[in-house]
């Protein structure tokens, strides 16, 4: 099922917005993004940082936000034994009230409309994949310290991705239930929904795949479709070091296991089957 359009759709509006941002061992660039959306043209009711076991650096920098900033600021922490992101997204995610949620990773930099374009952009029976571009790895740095501008990368050819780079004066919009750009770095959806499909599987413990599309495969298996948007909800991803994908092989059997037998939530979610 697919079909495109163009424009923004009449939708029912969500009344409260959580924006939940996930990270590890990353302050200078959460610190980048935390200055993006408060300074946005549209904030989130809250934002919930999900932190896998980041040392205190990451704590002290949430901290000085939150007593400086009037926003709600929260850390949700568990120790670090590995790569749980599943897990404290879940654990975010319960803490979190609002009734509209949008997942930003903490190594892509918000466009200043992202939380509006993300609200713009919600309707019921939806939800919404953003799209990505990519900061060469060499200047990811001097973006973060300053010492470069978006503008130049644009310039010097150091991002990629271009077409997905640019906010288009109306968004271009596919509607649809396709595996392919399912993505956890840029997305938004109601929360009942992603509570109905019991949240994030926590069998998924390694970095590259499954993670994301599991859950947005089950979405998909109570009748949620999808809206894939390009010109809206823009994010900068700053490229790094390819982590370890050893898992990838069982990883990508438990997925393919929720596509075949239409999984509509997992075992070891928010709640333990």
């Amino acid at each position: 099922m697919e079909g495109i359009k163009r424009g923004i759709l009449m939708n029912k509006y969500p009344t409260s917005t959580c924006l939940i941002i996930s990270t590890f061992q990353n302050p200078t660039a959460l610190k980048e993004i935390l200055n993006r959306i408060i300074d946005g043209s549209k904030l989130p009711s809250s934002i919930h940082v999900a932190d896998d076991g980041s040392d205190d650096d990451t704590l002290n920098l949430i901290k000085s936000y939150q007593t400086e900033n009037n926003i709600r600021i929260y850390h949700h922490w568990h120790e670090n034994i590995g790569f749980r992101k599943c897990k404290i997204l879940n654990k975010t995610l319960m803490a979190c009230q609002e009734n509209y949620v949008i997942f930003l990773d903490g190594d892509c930099l918000p466009h200043n409309d992202f939380i509006k374009d993300h609200i713009t952009l919600s309707e019921r029976r939806y939800f919404v994949q953003g799209r990505r571009c990519f900061i060469s790895q060499d200047m990811v740095l001097p973006l973060l310290e300053g010492r470069m501008t978006l503008s130049g990368l644009f310039l010097r050819g150091k991002i990629s991705g271009l077409f997905k780079s640019i906010r288009f004066p109306f968004p271009i919009i596919k509607t649809n239930m396709n595996q392919r750009g399912l993505i956890g770095c840029n997305w938004a959806a109601w929360r009942k929904d992603l509570l109905k499909v019991n949240g994030f599987d926590e069998d998924y413990e390694g970095w590259g795949i499954g993670e994301d599309s599991d859950i947005c495969t089950r979405l998909y298996n109570i009748g949620i479709s999808r809206k894939f948007v390009y010109g809206r909800s823009i994010v900068y991803h700053l490229n790094h070091e390819v982590m370890d994908k050893s898992h990838l092989k069982s990883s990508n059997y438990r997925l393919q296991e929720t596509i075949s037998l239409r999984k509509t939530r997992c075992a070891n979610g928010i709640t333990k089957d």
